[in-house]
């Protein structure tokens, strides 16, 4: 090995700095951006001399920027984090047609271990040898020459000028052909390699330092509790269960062929087929879900200052607590009562820093005779959580088969990663019907409600596209289209003042996230200026307040 290196060492190539700037520049542009290249041949399938002038503009572009930043005793580091950035944004745009945006950065900033070291599999390891540490191999083994710093300002500038113009000429020639493709396909700038990624990296870096002095802002103070209905006098508890990654299009109450909701459909739950998601990822989604803004409003920052559902709730007398099996509260249950059911480590069922959801029924009783007063529990679900779907179901709910078992989806067809999905919502279906089930057991002490929503939709390779995360701008149907359920017991509809029978009336009313807030304070009663009637789904069903 020794005479190998001694070897390399002494025959290095050399290269001048601007050649190397246009090398890693055509190598940018061609390897880790096969997603982008598909897209716009797509795109402009009608006009290859369009096509070209793309080609030529962007090369000129990044070769430009790259003879820029070419400075000496930089530049390798330089073009080396700038290969590494692409290759790993071109696993995931490549393989799951995920767009790497601001949120997109602040799903893998928040995430789990576990959940993340799902990725890490032989498939992207390869990818990353082929196209990142060769590649950088090769930066690190040649020698750059560098002129001397005047000769190097005027080389460069011959070279950097003529390229802008080329970029120019080459943009001007179809800018008619390029503003009607990007006004119709507006993902197609989204998957540009590696400088979505990067960008995407400095906002989240920015906008994550302006939020390190947020102070939360009470909300709701003057709430407190009203009659509705009759009076009883057990507690009245809401169960919420959060959803993960579940979609709408794969519930069989929501009309798919497949029987994936048999226990809730005997359960006689009330089901809202037209429900929309606040975002198609869960740093977005359930903030947004438990504040008071809709999804017009909501900005990552106002959902940090501003206190949320369980605060509100608190301030009414109600106790409110938070279950989380995935990747936090996203601080929304920073000042109620939280349990981390990952960190209980129940060998029953958690196993490398995962817990399947079943653990929720397992406690649920336990807690439920502890309550003393009016209640609301949230269960955060790991849910149907990809790509390993698989892991989110035991044994005896592998129903549909075969089921992925792996979480490279190309070493699967699309039906077994359907049918590991499938599974995963079959599961859910059964969590959720155990926690009607054990509200109906205290039914002698207590009046229960449950209402379940998913954060947010998953595609399951439709367009080429799977797991969850894009824009909301160009988001597909599969992302933000998700199941909404809810059930209440005779004697919790009685002291809401709500029918079950209106209840069922309400079932076909466009409803989404916006709806969460001010239903729950209209279930528990809760009376506060923040509370919108408008956005309450039950709103029409109950009189006004007896008191």
């Amino acid at each position: 090995m020794q005479p190998i290196i001694a070897f390399l060492g002494r025959h290095r190539p050399r290269i001048g700095s601007a050649t190397l700037s246009f090398v890693v520049a055509l190598y940018l542009l061609a390897v880790p951006n096969r997603t982008f290249w598909q897209r716009a041949e797509d795109y402009l399938a009608g006009s290859p001399v369009a096509l070209s002038a793309l080609a030529i503009a962007l090369l000129a572009i990044f070769t430009a920027i790259l003879i820029t930043i070419s400075i000496k005793y930089v530049t390798k580091p330089l073009f080396m984090l700038l290969i590494v950035a692409a290759s790993l944004g071109a696993w995931f745009t490549d393989n799951y047609g995920t767009i790497i945006d601001t949120d997109m950065i602040r799903n893998v900033v928040e995430t789990t271990g576990p959940e993340s070291s799902r990725f890490f599999t032989l498939g992207l390891f390869m990818h990353v040898l082929l196209t990142a540490i060769l590649p950088c191999a090769l930066i690190a083994w040649v020698k750059i020459i560098h002129r001397p710093f005047w000769s190097k300002v005027g080389w460069n500038l011959a070279v950097i000028v003529p390229c802008l113009i080329a970029a120019g000429v080459a943009v001007t020639s179809q800018a008619r052909v390029f503003a009607s493709t990007v006004r119709t396909h507006k993902d197609l700038a989204r998957v540009v390699n590696p400088v979505v990624p990067l960008v995407s990296v400095v906002h989240y870096a920015i906008a994550s330092g302006d939020e390190g002095n947020i102070v939360v802002a009470p909300l709701g103070t003057d709430a407190r509790r009203v009659a509705r209905g009759e009076t009883l006098e057990k507690p009245r508890v809401t169960i919420i269960v959060a959803g993960e990654t579940a979609r709408a299009q794969n519930f069989s109450l929501n009309g798919y062929e497949r029987e994936t909701n048999p226990e809730l459909k005997a359960e006689g739950v009330t089901y809202f087929p037209q429900t929309t998601s606040c975002g198609t990822a869960t740093a977005v989604s359930l903030p947004c879900m438990f504040s008071v803004y809709t999804r017009k409003e909501y900005t990552h920052r106002k959902g940090l200052s501003t206190e949320s559902l369980p605060d509100v709730l608190t301030h009414a007398g109600i106790k409110a607590a938070w279950w989380d099996n995935n990747t936090g509260s996203k601080g929304i249950a920073d000042r109620i009562d939280f349990v981390s059911i990952p960190a209980l480590k129940d060998p029953h069922y958690c196993n490398d820093g995962e817990c399947q959801d079943g653990i929720f029924l397992d406690r649920l009783d336990a807690w439920l005779d502890t309550v003393k007063g009016d209640s609301v529990l949230v269960l955060h679900q790991l849910g149907s959580h990809g790509p390993a779907y698989y892991l989110r179901y035991p044994q005896e709910f592998r129903k549909f088969t075969p089921d992925c078992r792996s979480t490279e989806f190309t070493t699967c067809t699309p039906q077994e990663i359907a049918n590991a999905y499938d599974n995963t919502i079959l599961y859910t279906d059964h969590i959720l019907a155990g926690v009607i089930e054990r509200l109906k057991r205290h039914g002698d002490k207590l009046s229960g409600s449950m209402f379940y929503m998913s954060d947010h939709g998953e595609s399951l390779g439709e367009d080429g596209v799977y797991l969850h995360g894009m824009p909301y701008l160009f988001a597909p149907t599969e992302q933000t289209h998700i199941p909404f359920v809810m059930w209440m017991d005779d004697d919790f509809a009685k002291t809401t003042g709500v029918t079950q029978a209106c209840l069922k009336s309400q079932a076909n009313v466009e409803s989404s996230h916006d709806n969460l807030f001010h239903s729950i304070l209209g279930m528990m009663n809760v009376e506060t200026s923040v509370y919108d009637p408008s956005l309450d789904i039950l709103a029409s069903c109950r009189g006004k307040p007896n008191s």
